[in-house]
């Protein structure tokens, strides 16, 4: 049976507690969304990894619903748990609770639907993979609400032409799907390193930048990237009411699927109607800023919420490597 896994990732530290806007959080000035009253509210915004800590006291309240497509406790399919963290990192770096506590995700008042389709060890069957994306597009809350972004940061070297299809079929839903270009990168931009599905043209493919705005060694380099984001020593939460700094591109793109809940809310109130995924798309391309890479590198750039994002303001990033205390009176 064809298999699909984890894109690698480096756990840097563990802690008991934290009680802080992670900095990676801040580097996309997420939080001058926030003050404008922009925080993903009500988004769904499904997680296709290994489940997730649903107790989190960052994350309880977030999640909507799950369903667990794993062979890890399989015809379980309320089992979220997460015995490998991947997952519950992830949806924090997404939708993390502004609660004066903890860590905030990017879009703290989106809600979360965890798919549960890798085990412990991060392995996964492609046939989970698409199940998962086929639950999402049929999935509905009890007040009619559909998903709007999918997140995934997994991989294979193989393209797989039903899990294409598969996502091919999201997009025609309206579905941002949202993918990590992977953790097999040289370091040099001009060699090619594909990685599915973040490969296929239907996604938005996410490459890693560290705080100083420098290619993350690992990021996979192509043709199809189309932005960067922060990937390197990200803080988020842990399973065991726990929070762990991790390092990839795994890290990078849950920043990019909670940016995008957040400009969902904002530019349908604008709009006054719903966004298709192109809009959707065309949005988040707008609220980057170029980093002077090649386009094998950076995409369209990096990922900026800020208001004032453009070029000229660039320099001003550089000094949001550090994290500060979270409060709700700071926003």
């Amino acid at each position: 049976m064809a298999q699909i896994n984890l894109i690698p990732y480096q756990v840097e530290t563990y802690k008991d507690h934290a009680d802080e806007i992670p900095a990676g959080v801040q580097l996309i000035k997420a939080p001058d969304k926030w003050r404008k009253g922009y925080k993903g509210n009500q988004v769904v915004v499904a997680v296709i990894d290994t489940g997730c800590d649903t107790t989190h006291p960052d994350l309880a309240d977030r999640i909507i619903g799950g369903r667990n497509f794993s062979r890890e406790n399989y015809g379980l399919s309320t089992d979220l748990s997460d015995e490998n963290g991947h997952g519950t990192h992830v949806a924090g770096t997404i939708a993390a609770n502004l609660n004066d506590n903890g860590v905030v995700g990017v879009a703290p008042k989106a809600k979360l639907l965890i798919l549960k389709a890798f085990d412990k060890e991060g392995k996964g069957e492609l046939e989970s993979i698409i199940q998962s994306i086929q639950y999402a597009i049929r999935w509905r809350g009890n007040r009619n609400e559909r998903v709007r972004v999918i997140s995934m940061s997994c991989g294979t070297s193989q393209n797989n032409k039903r899990l294409h299809q598969a996502i091919q079929q999201a997009v025609k839903h309206n579905i941002l799907v949202v993918c990590a270009a992977g953790n097999s990168g040289d370091g040099i931009g001009n060699t090619t390193e594909k990685n599915y599905p973040g490969y296929y043209k239907e996604v938005l493919q996410v490459g890693a930048v560290d705080f100083d705005l420098k290619l993350a060694d690992f990021s996979n380099t192509n043709d199809e990237i189309d932005m960067v984001a922060p990937g390197v020593k990200i803080k988020s939460t842990y399973p065991g009411n726990k929070y762990a700094t991790m390092s990839g591109t795994s890290m990078a793109t849950p920043h990019v699927a909670g940016a995008a809940a957040v400009i969902i809310e904002q530019m349908e109130k604008e709009f006054g109607r719903k966004l298709t995924e192109p809009e959707i798309y065309g949005q988040l391309v707008k609220a980057t800023i170029p980093l002077q890479y090649s386009k094998r590198i950076e995409g369209n750039g990096l990922l900026m919420l800020g208001s004032d994002s453009s070029s000229s303001n660039q320099n001003s990033t550089l000094s949001q490597g550090k994290p500060y205390i979270i409060s709700e009176a700071s926003i």
